[in-house]
């Protein structure tokens, strides 16, 4: 593919200090698209060295950034915001390209991100601190907001635009710098991102973005002095590493981790919206989301109907290249997560799990799946306990209300929970029970910019998006003033 396809966009370098750059060494990382497996092209493998070239950037930039006014900053991430909106074709083609998502997915996902720039910019004009009655009459106590510094952001490979704009929109707008680390697998589309920032005037040295394997980079990013702050979306397991590795500098975290969400369907919900509800939480992005279904919990009454209904409903899906029109499910973004998908359906058939759904062809290529509906799930099979990360809905079958809550809950995660009910009693009751960092009644869908994101236990530590979202990126500064009687 040419970069002019893409409107300039399709870029295969990394960016510190305003240079468009490649590794030092020569060495690159091919990127594949997931439907065809064929390269795409290729992008810097950058290591230590450049990934202290991009700190050492952000840090000479800083200064001037965080005295900016904040209407100045606001009014950039404005521009940066009208860019992305106005390229949308190109970044949602782009994303569809790297990642297999279906293409009305992308476009989706691009408008998403592009709301977190909107939000941010409009909460850089609401940064404020606040005064403290002094206890005698000679002194004064003001609490600013500063910005924190430079600041390390690596985002994954399912939501490779959004997750940049929500990370790096509200370390901006609070003054903060910031080096990007995006996935190997998925790099273009934050390469592009931050090349629109670039055009709608961001200084030099405010974005930078490092590519390729992630060894040194993260090593670099976590030992590094001058990064005050990481901000990480992936596994639990490199979360942990990278609390340890923060604890020698006591670097700031945000952390969203791992999850395994409970879907509870009562006997008095509406069941045709729970089925869409299910639909949306449990396949978008082919099931390859932090917050996605993993668990779906029936109650006796209605659970033969619903898995009807929502079987019918998967049986409709189309599996395919995620550039063709009318495409559900894309490709998996590589064969590990498809050999993951498949242990778990075969660990599930040997227990007595069986396939509601019919079967069906699917696309040439060893990274498609078929989306199936599962009955007869129980809590000793692996996708119980394990994120699928795929187009899997397992229905789990239970009596009481209590018996549901205590499944849910019975996981070292708690990123998101749904469920349905009509009582007005069981939506608190349950609502409060639920041990989530965010919890959809009657809903599929949590995920807004007005809104904070994030979990509890073992999926992560912080906020992204609402007003909680951008105080992760500052700092409160105590000011005692005395002498003044």
């Amino acid at each position: 593919m040419t970069d002019e396809t893409y409107s300039g966009l399709l870029l295969q370098k990394g960016l510190i200090d305003g240079e468009w750059t490649g590794a030092a060494s020569g060495r690159t990382v091919d990127v594949h698209d997931p439907a065809t497996q064929a390269v795409i092209g290729a992008v810097p493998d950058m290591g230590w060295a450049e990934t202290r070239a991009a700190i050492e950037a952000a840090s000479r930039a800083f200064g001037s950034w965080k005295r900016k006014s904040h209407a100045e900053r606001a009014g950039l991430l404005e521009t940066w915001h009208r860019l992305i909106l106005e390229n949308l074709e190109d970044l949602a083609r782009i994303l569809t390209l790297e990642q297999g998502k279906p293409l009305d997915e992308s476009r989706g996902e691009i408008r998403y991100g592009a709301s977190f720039v909107k939000w941010f910019a409009e909460e850089a004009r609401r940064i404020g601190g606040h005064t403290i009655p002094a206890p005698t009459a000679d002194r004064r106590i003001l609490v600013l907001k500063e910005a924190i510094g430079v600041c390390g952001v690596i985002t994954p490979w399912n939501f490779p635009s959004a997750l940049v704009t929500r990370k790096v929109a509200p370390a901006l707008a609070a003054g903060c710098t910031v080096v990007v680390k995006p996935s190997e697998f998925t790099p273009y589309s934050a390469i592009a991102l931050c090349a629109l920032a670039e055009r709608a005037g961001v200084p030099a040295g405010v974005i930078n973005v490092v590519t390729g394997m992630p060894a040194e980079i993260g090593e670099e990013l976590m030992r590094n002095e001058t990064v005050r702050k990481i901000s990480f979306t992936g596994s639990t397991r490199v979360g942990s590493l990278l609390m340890r590795g923060a604890a020698d500098n006591v670097k700031r975290l945000s952390l969203e981790l791992g999850g395994n969400a409970p879907f509870i369907v009562f006997d008095d919900a509406d069941l045709d919206a729970a089925v869409e509800g299910a639909i949306a939480s449990k396949f978008r992005n082919g099931g390859q989301t932090c917050v996605c279904a993993n668990r779906i919990l029936v109650q006796a009454g209605v659970h033969d109907a619903f898995a009807r209904k929502l079987a019918a409903r998967v049986d409709a899906m189309t599996v395919g290249d995620g550039r063709q029109a009318g495409v559900a499910i894309g490709p998996m973004i590589n064969e590990a997560a498809v050999a993951k998908i498949n242990r778990h359906l075969d660990d599930a058939l040997a227990k007595g799990a069986a396939i509601l759904t019919k079967p069906r062809s699917l696309p040439a290529g060893p990274q498609y799946v078929a989306p199936v509906v599962l009955g007869g799930a129980t809590t000793a099979m692996e996708l119980a306990s394990e994120e699928t990360f795929g187009p899997v809905a397992p229905l789990f079958r239970f009596e009481k209300e209590e018996e549901a809550v205590a499944i849910a809950n019975g996981t070292p995660f708690g990123l998101a929970a749904y469920f349905y009910t009509e009582s007005l009693k069981r939506a608190w009751r349950v609502g409060e029970t639920l041990e989530f960092g965010m919890v959809g009644l009657n809903t599929g869908a949590i995920s807004m910019e007005i809104a904070p994101f994030g979990g509890v236990k073992q999926s992560g530590l912080g906020r992204e998006g609402g007003r909680e979202g951008v105080e992760e990126y500052l700092e409160a500064k105590t000011f005692h003033m005395a002498g003044l009687g």
